[in-house]
C-alpha cells in the first residue's frame, strides 16, 4: 500500500528534521517526565511546556491489522500489516509494519523503528519486527 506524502506544518517541523536524520522523536513534559506521542499539545497536568526527546526507536506491537488490496492480476492482495505500536517511552503510535506478512505479526513482538521517505513528501517512521 503506497504511503502518500506528508507535508510539513510549523508544528511538525521538529519532528520531520528528526525523521530525516533518522531520529525519532516524541514529546516529553519538563513537569512530570511523562512522554508523549509526537502530535500532543498538552501534558496530562495540562501544560503546554513541551519538548522534543530523542525516543529509543524500540516497541511493541499493541494490536494490529492486515489491510488487503484489490487484488493483483493473478488474484494476490498484497495485505500491508498496520499496527499501534508502545514505544519503550510509554507512548503509542499508529505505524506500518514493514516487511513482515499478517502471521507473522502479533500482539507483545519487540519491533525497531526504520524511516521511508514517500516521494515527494516527509521521512516517516515504520517498524519491523525485531
Amino acid at each position: 500500500m503506497p504511503v502518500h506524502p506528508l507535508q510539513r506544518d510549523p508544528e511538525s517541523a521538529p519532528f520531520f528534521d528528526g525523521t530525516a536524520e533518522g531520529r525519532l522523536l516524541i514529546r516529553r513534559s519538563p513537569s512530570t517526565g511523562e512522554h508523549l506521542p509526537p502530535a500532543a499539545q498538552t501534558g496530562s497536568d495540562g501544560s503546554t511546556d513541551l519538548e522534543w526527546v530523542e525516543a529509543s526507536g524500540r516497541g511493541r506491537i499493541a494490536t494490529w491489522a492486515a489491510v488487503h488490496r484489490k487484488p493483483d492480476a493473478e488474484g494476490r492482495t498484497h495485505p500491508v500489516v498496520i499496527a499501534i505500536v508502545e514505544l519503550a517511552e510509554g507512548p503509542w503510535l499508529h505505524a506500518r509494519i514493514v516487511r513482515a506478512a499478517p502471521e507473522e505479526v502479533r500482539s507483545g513482538r519487540e519491533v525497531a523503528v526504520e524511516f521511508e521517505r514517500p516521494e515527494g513528501g516527509e521521512a516517516i517512521p515504520v517498524f519491523a519486527l525485531a
